[in-house]
């Protein structure tokens, strides 16, 4: 099976810098790498955030679409459909699917612990992402609800050095796509 692997995880979970650290690793040319809508959608548009469900559905359909765009090529994708169903669960109705159906999407899925569980010395936060401690943990736990039971599901807990988290998971992430 092709390698389509999610890198997952709250706020401040280092997301967004493992993935560019893969995406400009000469050992994953040939991979698409399909970045995180959500930040995206919010700089382009503040005013999602006056409509949850209409914002999730649009991340939901515009994934699926990336996805598809890619074709029977591997891609690494900063958060996947599944993980709509985590910050809005009605999501997985709306869209007339299922977390089976979802799962089946994807070869392997790292989720990546927030650096929130080690505290306010550790949790940074900015302009979009601007959750507090508790409600970064609380998405944490959701986004481990939705996605614990895929088959190649993986948890890398946060860590205080960060370039050793960084370092683990680029390694994860490369054994997940190279082992198929």
């Amino acid at each position: 099976m092709t390698p389509r692997i999610v890198l997952t995880g709250a706020p401040a979970s280092g997301k967004t810098l493992i993935f560019e650290r893969l995406k400009n690793d000469p050992d994953m040319i040939g991979i698409v790498f399909l970045e995180e809508l959500a930040r995206k959608l919010l700089i382009e548009n503040p005013a999602w955030r006056q409509n949850w469900p209409a914002f999730h559905l649009e991340i939901y359909r515009r994934q699926l679409a990336r996805e598809q765009d890619a074709g029977d090529r591997p891609f690494i994708t900063d958060r996947g459909t599944v993980d709509a169903f985590a910050f809005h669960p009605e999501t997985v109705h709306d869209v007339h699917t299922t977390i089976e159906r979802e799962y089946a999407r994807y070869t392997a899925v790292l989720q990546l612990g927030s650096s929130a569980a080690l505290g306010d010395e550790y949790y940074v936060r900015d302009d979009i992402r601007n959750e507090s401690i508790p409600d970064a943990l609380a998405i944490e736990k959701a986004i481990t609800g939705v996605w614990k039971n895929h088959p190649g599901y993986n948890f890398l807990e946060a860590n205080p050095n960060f370039e050793q988290k960084v370092e683990r998971a680029v390694a994860i992430v490369k054994f997940l796509a190279f082992q198929h």
